[in-house]
């Protein structure tokens, strides 16, 4: 059973105007049962896990000032959101339902998490609406549990990974590959495993065969036993965030391509939903929904 992560508390209070589209996280849920895609069982709520794990991937400094709000300012506005005890609590939880879905992923070969991505968290400070890295803290978690060896983080979000870079440039147990927007946030990129950055406006045709030739052959030289998928739906021309120039329909053969792979290759899969900024609401959440589609399409 296809096994997925959400709280309630993942739609968090903005001010009014604020850039981030918060209520998806409320919407698709709703699609996803409305449709009869998932229903209510297909769900799982996350809580506040253990600190050892969050401590896996950030250090106690950094975590101790978002579990107090002592964050400098400059730091905090980094973030880009107003920093609350509730905030905090909902990246833990986030994080949680990532660990947690690591797990489902196991069992059932694939879990998502509703929400999650987080993938500009650094290991001692957060920006650009990212203050835990829920994909490493998961990845941790495996590794040191004994329930991984080897990992690769396949991170299409339109946005490189920089946070993710970061905390693992010191460890050969995870492999981070990330295609993103050349020209795009973060201005100043870390050096993951393996960078591809892409021209403004690259289109369906190309952004799938730079995937296709480079995705297979990652797995057969690296031989993960797990693969983190963070599935930004942010690539689309109609992002107000991203430069790149896919169709809603190469987004969904994108994910098909990808949850496909891990299906014929027996490697479990655990998607993070990642960014997505279209002007209309509905095109975010039907190329978020269509991740949660292929997967019921592919392993159930």
């Amino acid at each position: 059973m296809l096994k997925i992560a959400y709280h309630p508390i993942y739609k968090h209070p903005l001010p009014e105007g604020h850039r981030f589209p918060m209520i998806k996280y409320e919407l698709l849920p709703q699609q996803l049962l409305h449709e009869g895609t998932c229903n209510y069982d297909h769900f799982f709520k996350p809580q506040i896990p253990d600190e050892s794990h969050i401590l896996k991937a950030h250090t106690e400094t950094y975590y101790r000032q978002l579990q107090d709000l002592s964050l400098d300012k400059r730091a905090a506005r980094k973030i880009g959101f107003p920093l609350s005890t509730e905030l905090v609590e909902r990246e833990i939880i986030i994080a949680d339902g990532t660990i947690k879905a690591s797990d489902f992923a196991l069992q059932y070969g694939i879990a998502m998490n509703i929400a999650g991505g987080t993938h500009h968290a650094y290991s001692d400070r957060g920006e650009a609406f990212c203050l835990l890295n829920d994909q490493a803290i998961g990845a941790r978690y495996l590794l040191d549990a004994g329930k991984a060896e080897k990992i690769l983080i396949v991170d299409l979000d339109v946005h490189q990974g920089n946070g993710t870079a970061e905390i693992f440039q010191n460890d050969s147990r995870v492999f981070t590959f990330s295609i993103h927007g050349k020209s795009n946030y973060p201005f100043k990129k870390e050096t993951s495993d393996l960078d591809i950055p892409l021209e403004d406006n690259t289109e369906d045709t190309h952004y799938l065969k730079v995937l296709k030739d480079t995705l297979p052959k990652l797995i057969e030289t690296q031989k993960p036993d797990f693969i983190y998928y963070l599935c930004g739906v942010d690539v689309l021309a109609s992002d107000k965030l991203g430069k790149l120039g896919l169709t809603p329909e190469g987004c969904k053969e994108r994910d098909r391509f990808v949850l496909q792979t891990c299906k014929n290759l027996n490697l479990p899969v655990m998607c993070s939903m990642g960014g997505g900024y279209s002007k209309d609401i509905k095109i975010i959440i039907n190329a978020h929904a269509n991740t949660f589609r292929l997967a019921q399409e592919i392993f159930f």
